[in-house]
């Protein structure tokens, strides 16, 4: 008896593991085509107009991570024409381009673009949507907009872009300390000891790889000289901000000659202004600031400092190691009355779908009044300055995030991008 339960044993023995075989089989299939689907359906939703050609050759010879199907469409998108220039041919003396940059929160961007649709001489202007990466539904509500001419561009390098290697995830990273004391994962953590996140290192990579882009790789704007304004997917911008800008920008050489930019809300978003007769010199703000080319200049000429900053967040870094390093105070001129106004509850990676609760019954209870829908800076008004207000002091490490050598060097590769003459790091 007992030679025969040998042979059964052993054939059921089999059975079972060419069946965990088949089924693992199964699911590796299953993967492979989710993940093909996925990309079909987003390679589906762009634009089909471009017929050039296109070779990722020279940009891997920069450093630059080998491209996938979606990163070598999404670059190809970028080449596109800007939309609407059939109803506005022309745009108007001294335009200032208006800079978008959104990540995967619809219900924000629904409500920016119909803020946009609103901004008086919006049709004179271009606007450009920059997007971290590919989400359809971002992709739809852009599509729709007719009130002016719009270019949409993706980054092709986002963590969002790549599922299974850098700048994504791969199997290999690092992700504890723990993970770190094997031989075989790859990264460096930060000064903190963590490993990277590829959701949140997009932050910052989306962010130097758009204004590297603007301001030296399209057609459309390289040649720029004037100011560009720079918003986000949730800051509501009043009717009034698009010619309280020109307004500033007209008087920045003559009323603040050393200011670098201009904003048009205070560096304190819970601030709406101080309401005086004058107009304010200050830190710089990240909500609604706008400069041109020539601190464009100086600011890409510190990509060292941007890119080896552990630290997340480009808007900190940028307080903290890049404007300290030009030597000298970094103002921004703006109104005594705020013209635009940071709104939402959510973080850039969250609120995604018409489920979420990143906007109170979908809506946006911020309240317009007549003032904010007209003009309201005058050109006789002097200049307050506000010479010591709080900041990060000298010492000052970052809030971690960002240690992954991987990461510093794709940063400053960005940098190299167009201007092939960029000294190394």
């Amino acid at each position: 008896m007992a030679y025969y339960k040998k042979p059964r044993w052993k054939g059921a023995a089999l059975s079972r593991l060419l069946s965990l075989i088949l089924v693992t089989l199964l699911a590796v299939l299953l993967l492979v085509f989710s993940l093909r689907t996925w990309s079909e359906v987003a390679l589906n939703g762009f634009d089909n107009d471009w017929n050039g050609s296109y070779n990722s050759s020279e940009l891997e010879k920069l450093g630059l991570p080998k491209q996938n199907e979606l990163s070598i469409r999404l670059e190809m998108q970028n080449r596109l024409p800007p939309r609407n220039v059939d109803q506005y041919p022309n745009l108007a003396k001294d335009y200032i381009i208006i800079v978008l940059y959104v990540h995967n929160r619809p219900q924000y961007l629904q409500v920016v673009v119909q803020m946009l649709s609103q901004l008086v001489g919006i049709n004179e202007t271009l606007l450009i949507v920059s997007h971290d990466g590919y989400l359809e539904e971002m992709n739809e509500i852009v599509k729709g907009i007719k009130f002016c001419q719009v270019k949409q561009i993706f980054a092709p390098y986002s963590p969002h872009v790549f599922s299974n290697s850098f700048p994504g995830a791969s199997s290999n990273d690092c992700k504890s300390m723990k993970d770190a004391a094997k031989k075989h994962c790859r990264g460096n953590p930060d000064q903190y000891g963590n490993h990277r996140s590829p959701k949140i290192v997009s932050l910052k990579h989306h962010w130097w790889w758009m204004m590297n882009t603007v301001w030296d790789g399209l057609k459309e704007t390289r040649q720029h000289s004037g100011h560009i304004l720079f918003i986000e997917e949730d800051h509501f911008i009043f009717p009034n901000a698009y010619r309280n800008l020109q307004i500033l920008v007209s008087l920045k050489s003559e009323k603040c000659p050393d200011c670098y930019a201009a904003n048009l809300a205070p560096f304190d978003v819970n601030s709406r202004g101080e309401g005086w007769d004058s107009l304010i010199a200050e830190r710089m703000g990240n909500v609604g600031y706008s400069f041109n080319r020539t601190i464009w200049r100086k600011i890409h000429k510190k990509a060292k400092e941007f890119c080896f900053f552990d630290d997340y967040n480009w808007d900190i870094t940028m307080w903290a190691t890049v404007y300290p390093s030009f030597g000298s105070p970094v103002f921004t001129l703006r109104g005594p009355r705020t013209s635009a106004v940071h709104f939402g509850k959510c973080g850039l990676h969250q609120g995604q779908g018409q489920g979420g609760a990143c906007i109170d019954n979908g809506l946006v209870n911020i309240r317009v009044e007549d003032i904010d829908k007209v003009p309201n800076i005058k050109s006789h008004w002097e200049v307050r300055v506000y010479e010591h207000q709080p900041g990060y002091k000298a010492g000052f490490k970052g809030w971690g995030g960002w240690g992954d050598n991987r990461d510093h060097q794709l940063c400053f590769n960005f940098a190299r991008m167009y201007i092939n003459s960029f000294p190394s790091p």
